[in-house]
């Protein structure tokens, strides 16, 4: 599909040129480590695993620990799934009788750092954001230059919150699983019971992410993206609480000052949903893809549907050069991807991997 192909997505510095460059040449080039919601308290029925993987997909980090446990994918928490080509480093949680069978789990690809209880099971989203530290190989010479410009305009206006061609699976597969689960030409259980329960929400997800993506670059494109519209669904920054548009000039002195975020759709039978010309250019996106609100009942409870903020403000942003490399640092809140804040700066066609 031509509409939500990641490397199609307008970017917000169009007018600023690349670095160029690749990613994720080695795993070491792509460093993650979660920002927890919280420390665990010390005591409890479940046991929190710190833990370092590399170059290992999430899926099969659930698999290996529920082997090497004896125990189900079900028991296990995690507040993210992580990218696989890359060292990262999350807490993962367990039933507390596992205790015995930690030393179990260290491989050559993962390590258990620390272990402590906690009351309650990690749930998904159990987490402020994540850190990164990325190094981007055989960047151009004016690289340095280039990064400055992009990064001093992405602290000013924030980039475009897109989810990440990771999210769709490879050559879209599980994207377009999740269309024909939503439009009814497949059902559950034509997916390999193994792989059914993970499978299932990513495809679906895959699906809201797409839709997602494409009012977005439809805002980008229109020039719409910094415009505060009557009906449009705004974010409190600070409280996370969304609430519809009313009065637009008023908002949008709000959203000016950074209080608040335009929001866009997750579609789903609880997301608010906007209203007038900013409900218009959802609903024809959903028109494009030949979908209706209806669709997404089939699966209620996996596409509820919310609002996500259109754009994203990295924290702690910092460049510096390495050698023929370069080194960029930042934090990025929960949900949000890394690869959507560097195709910003590198313009090139490994942006998206």
């Amino acid at each position: 599909m031509q509409a939500d192909r990641f490397d199609l997505l307008p970017y917000l510095t169009a007018d600023l040129p690349g670095v160029g460059g690749t990613l994720k040449e080695q795993p070491e080039d792509f460093v993650v480590e979660e920002i927890p919601a919280y420390e665990p308290s010390g005591a409890g029925e479940h046991l929190f695993l710190w833990l370092e993987k590399r170059d290992i997909a999430g899926e099969d980090l659930l698999r290996h620990l529920a082997r090497r446990l004896a125990i189900l994918s079900q028991d296990i928490g995690m507040a993210g799934v992580k990218d696989r080509r890359a060292i990262t480093r999350q807490w993962v949680s367990v039933p507390a009788r596992c205790e015995p069978a930690i030393s179990q789990i260290d491989s050559d690809q993962i390590r258990v750092l620390r272990t402590v209880r906690h009351g309650n099971k990690l749930r998904t989203g159990h987490l402020r954001g994540n850190r990164f530290s990325i190094r981007v190989r055989s960047a151009n010479e004016a690289a340095a230059e280039r990064a400055t410009r992009v990064a001093e305009a992405v602290g000013r206006l924030g980039f475009p919150n897109y989810f990440g061609a990771q999210r769709f699976g490879q050559e879209q597969q599980t994207l377009q699983l999740g269309l024909d689960l939503v439009t009814g030409k497949a059902s559950s259980r034509s997916i390999a019971p193994a792989r059914r329960r993970f499978l299932l929400r990513m495809a679906l997800s895959a699906v809201q992410s797409a839709l997602f993506n494409a009012v977005l670059a439809a805002r980008l494109r229109e020039n719409r993206l910094f415009t505060v519209l009557a009906g449009d669904v705004m974010q409190v920054a600070a409280s996370g609480g969304q609430f519809v548009v009313e009065d637009a000039a008023v908002e949008q002195q709000r959203f000016d000052a950074r209080e608040t975020v335009l929001t866009g759709p997750l579609f789903g039978p609880k997301m608010i949903a906007a209203q007038g010309a900013a409900a218009a250019g959802e609903q024809a996106v959903l028109a494009e893809w030949n979908l209706s609100p209806a669709d997404f009942t089939r699966f209620a409870k996996l596409t509820s549907g919310t609002r996500r903020p259109l754009l994203v403000w990295p924290g702690n942003l910092a460049i510096r050069a390495e050698e023929n490399d370069l080194r960029i640092d930042f934090d990025l809140p929960s949900g949000s991807y890394a690869t959507c804040l560097l195709r910003e700066f590198m313009k090139s066609s490994d942006d998206g991997k």
